[in-house]
């Protein structure tokens, strides 16, 4: 039999197992060392988008806490907005006045159209007509003068009586009254027809102001656009489809243009962002599928694509540079920032997470 019996040939058998198996391990790592690249300086990132306030005003109500899921479009913060509706409606009134002076102007246009146009007519028929009474006052004016002439030759000679030329001299004298006064009246007409063309400017006037009334309207229409705008920009609403992040004001609160209201993200925008050593950056090239591990999904593994690698190494954006003024040099091996998308749209995926990026060197 052999020496120490059953009990010892089984210690035996133990040791061996645990030997083949420590041995099985220990090359199972070693392979794994040699054909995988693992960074654990690795985390889940995304894109946090500060939604701000464009215009001032007092916080009314905030609709959301921080980790509330909102749709696009969903109201998040509203601001007071009396003020912009009052504006809005004061515009509204100043159009709607707009629009009954230019009603209005129109009117006296058409008025004073019709009114100076007949009255130029009839002074133009006035003056032709006073120019036509002129002209005969002129006609008998030479008949009369013909006739004076004649009488002042023949009465000498005792052809005609003394009567007779007294009548001459006479009608000579009216003629010559009627001329003047038909010259007087022309200057009249004329007169009168200057003033009714003067009124007619009116109408141009009035049509200048009418015309000024376009851009008038259209500064009080942009104005009341701006005002529109105003109130519309004290809703603050959801860009995307998103998460909440976190909320920076409350209700009763007094905000300037521009100041973060809150922070949210888009969960199926998440990506991996990892810092690769300069001497592994071989391996995680544009396209290349690697795996991905997350801390707080144990046993779960995902695949990624690496989506781009940085053209410069991370310590060129340091703070603090690390001059070398002494001469004396430690090589410290540096690192690349890599970005890397995820298939996984299910959420569960925060900013921030511990992330272990692994890929194969044999690819």
């Amino acid at each position: 039999m052999t020496r120490g019996g059953p009990r010892a040939a089984g210690r035996r058998w133990a040791i061996l197992v645990v030997a083949t198996a420590t041995v099985l391990l220990v090359a199972a790592w070693l392979y794994d060392q040699m054909t995988w690249v693992t960074v654990d300086d690795a985390r889940v990132a995304t894109d946090m988008v500060a939604i701000s306030s464009r215009v001032p005003g007092g916080v009314v109500s905030v609709r959301v806490i921080s980790g509330d899921h909102a749709a696009k479009g969903q109201l998040l913060v509203e601001l007071d907005g009396r003020d912009a509706r009052l504006r809005i409606e004061e515009l509204e009134a100043r159009l709607a006045g707009m629009a009954l002076r230019r009603e209005e102007l129109r009117a006296r246009l058409r008025m004073i159209d019709m009114r100076t146009a007949s009255k130029v007519r009839g002074q133009a028929a006035a003056v032709t007509q006073a120019q036509a009474l002129l002209a005969g006052a002129q006609a008998n004016e030479d008949l009369a003068q013909r006739d004076a002439r004649r009488a002042e030759q023949l009465a000498p000679g005792g052809a005609i009586g003394r009567d007779q030329l007294d009548r001459a001299r006479a009608a000579l004298e009216t003629a010559r009254q009627q001329v003047r006064g038909s010259v007087a009246n022309l200057e009249t007409n004329r007169s009168s027809s200057a003033q009714a063309q003067a009124e007619r400017e009116e109408v141009k006037v009035l049509a200048r102001q009418l015309a000024q009334l376009d851009p008038e309207e259209a500064e009080l229409r942009a104005q009341r656009e701006r005002a529109t705008l105003d109130l519309k920009e004290r809703t603050v609403v959801m860009p995307f489809d998103g998460v909440v992040d976190r909320t920076f004001v409350h209700a009763g609160e007094y905000v300037v243009a521009g100041q973060r209201l809150l922070l949210a993200h888009d969960p199926r925008a998440v990506r991996v962002e990892a810092n690769v050593k300069e001497t592994d950056i071989r391996h995680f090239r544009p396209g290349k599928k690697v795996s991905v591990r997350v801390d707080a999904l144990p046993g779960d593994r995902f695949e990624g694509t690496v989506q781009r690698v940085g053209q410069a190494a991370t310590s060129e954006f340091a703070l603090l540079p690390s001059p070398n003024p002494s001469g004396n040099f430690t090589k410290i091996t540096q690192r690349l920032p890599v970005r890397i998308s995820v298939a996984r749209r299910d959420g569960a995926l925060k900013p921030g997470m511990m992330v272990q990026v692994e890929a194969n060197t044999r690819e």
